[in-house]
């Protein structure tokens, strides 16, 4: 028989086997004991309120830059961030520019625990809108290989699913832009702000958003609808999400040397940072604008993978389009001239 009890640090609840009486929690990798019950009448569920009983361990940090239990938030809320990249190592599907994408937005992870599996990529996801409060910022990076499926429900107006591919996907499957958006979308309560930062394929659309800036050369921008025909809801809980995604849903975006000069990055997550850390980051429409810039100005010279196109072709049976545009999509409209870019 299973018992759910809840993590010590990051409060997600586990399932602790019959007999069991410590756990480790698979997202934070806090240990959680669990008192003998026949020494709490009153509650065996709870460790901490009996002498007799084990302490339970101190608190330590999330992987994913949550605050420590017990620590303050600041005035303006907690700012969480889950940072996944994913190279594929040793597969057909290798890229070698997504684990530099993740260390320039957060240092690299070494624990064998948090490796994103599809498993936990779902349970991060989880992690990352559970317990959120007015004022938080939350920011979701994804650098890897994304796809598409077709669609069989009527919810997307192309006809098919945007997805990311964990590094199991060829045995576990895909994540697909439905369950992305049920989890990290429509759940954000109001006060609350996520950014998705997704350097991969086919990634326009890839949280399911209802509007998608679409932006000529020249800058003039006008909002499309992209709420489902079907009547679904894909917006949020009162919430803001805004995504800046590497190319449009029918593009392949980029793995490549040629922008760093040094080493493979993705060319979104390279363009972002670049617009950042070149004073860009003023409002959305800046930003998005300068992440175009950095990309058209090496286009002849990006090359990139030839692994993006192999996947897309195996997994759609087709090849990815023209080179590719930074997009920027949102659960509501904004003048992007002059809404402030903040994280």
């Amino acid at each position: 028989m299973m018992m759910l009890v809840d993590c010590s640090n990051c409060r997600i609840p586990l399932q602790l086997p019959s007999g069991a009486r410590v756990i480790r929690c698979s997202i934070c990798q806090a240990v959680t004991r669990i008192a003998d019950p026949r020494a709490l009448p009153s509650s065996p569920y709870s460790s901490t309120h009996n002498q007799n009983s084990t302490p339970p361990a101190p608190p330590v940090p999330s992987p994913y830059g949550q605050m420590p239990a017990g620590q303050p938030a600041g005035v303006h809320g907690r700012k969480k961030a889950v940072v996944c990249g994913v190279s594929y190592l040793n597969s057909r599907y290798e890229l070698k520019g997504c684990m530099n994408d993740a260390k320039c937005m957060r240092e690299e992870e070494t624990d064998p625990y948090k490796k994103p599996t599809k498993h936990n990529m779902r349970m991060a996801m989880f992690w990352l809108v559970q317990g959120c409060q007015p004022g938080d910022s939350l920011v979701f990076h994804f650098s890897g290989h994304g796809s598409q499926q077709r669609n069989y429900t009527g919810d997307e107006v192309d006809g098919y699913d945007e997805t990311l591919c964990p590094m199991d996907f060829d045995t576990q499957g895909m994540i697909v832009d439905d369950e992305i958006n049920a989890t990290i979308v429509r759940p954000l309560p109001r006060g609350v702000k996520l950014h998705a930062i997704i350097d991969a394929c086919h990634s326009g659309t890839v949280l399911d958003l209802p509007f998608l800036c679409r932006m000529n050369r020249s800058g003039q921008f006008v909002w499309e609808d992209h709420r489902p025909p079907s009547g679904v809801w894909k917006g949020t809980n009162g919430g803001e999400v805004i995504s800046f995604s590497g190319c449009d849903d029918d593009q392949t975006s980029v793995d490549t040397s040629a922008l760093s000069k040094i080493t493979s990055t993705g060319a979104m997550t390279y363009s972002f940072i670049k617009a950042i850390e070149g004073g860009n980051a003023t409002t959305y429409g800046n930003m998005l604008n300068a992440m175009r810039s950095t990309i058209r100005n090496t286009d002849n010279n990006l090359g990139g993978s030839v692994v993006t196109s192999l996947l897309t072709m195996l997994l759609t049976g087709q090849i990815g389009g023209s080179r590719q545009e930074p997009q920027l999509t949102a659960n509501e409209t904004f003048d992007v001239y002059t809404k402030p870019f903040s994280l």
